[in-house]
């Protein structure tokens, strides 16, 4: 089964695939019908939950290509700050402002000189629409990161572009940089293994092929 993962984003989109690369699908990204010439919809992504944007993107996608799609959403929450320096959904997007990434790691760093180590974990929501009948979706516990920490002294080596913050972000268990940890250990903390069984689940109920 051809599968659309609804993200133009090259990082998220390797992490997904070399984590469902084990189930019968073949999974590919907006960039991928972008560069077959299809236009790609513009999703306003305006809800309030990391759900509520997983299923507003699927739906378009589905909408605009009829193929099989699934999109993702995250939100990222602090322990002990004001709810106004919450992020949630709006990890990029500050005062009205989609930042850069170069940008994004100024301003997390700079609620860390604020704030002081920040105790952070991402909630991760998914949406598959697999017809124009069926849609799954959910946000569970075992979606959500582990619980990491915010500083304020970037990798001096590493940017993934893409996911800057994993430059300033430290496993709590470990202390070394996410870009410092082996794959099967990250995979543990951002909680793939939870959109993994995701899929397991509905692919036991349900023919595909």
């Amino acid at each position: 089964m051809k599968l659309l993962y609804g993200t133009g984003n090259p990082a998220k989109f390797d992490a997904m695939k070399n984590r469902l690369e084990h189930l019968e699908i073949e999974l590919i990204s907006l960039n991928d019908l972008k560069a077959e010439g299809r236009v790609i919809p513009n999703v306003p992504e305006d809800g309030n939950t990391p759900l509520e944007n997983a299923r507003q993107k699927a739906l378009a996608y589905y909408e605009a290509f009829h193929m099989p799609v699934f999109s993702c959403d995250s939100g990222l929450y602090f322990d002990q700050v004001p709810s106004h320096v919450q992020p949630g959904v709006h990890v990029r997007n500050v005062n009205g402002v989609c930042l850069s990434d170069d940008e994004m790691v100024a301003y997390y760093t700079g609620l860390v000189r604020q704030y002081g180590t920040l105790t952070a974990r991402y909630k991760n929501a998914i949406c598959f629409v697999p017809d124009e009948t069926h849609l799954y979706e959910a946000m569970e516990p075992s979606m959500e990161s582990s619980v990491f920490f915010l500083t304020d002294a970037p990798h001096s080596a590493v940017r993934e572009k893409g996911f800057p913050l994993d430059s300033i972000s430290i496993d709590q268990k470990t202390g070394q940089y996410f870009y410092d940890l082996p794959d099967s250990a990250f995979e543990q903390i951002v909680a793939l293994d939870g959109f993994l069984v995701f899929f397991q689940n509905v692919l036991k109920g349900r023919s595909l092929c």
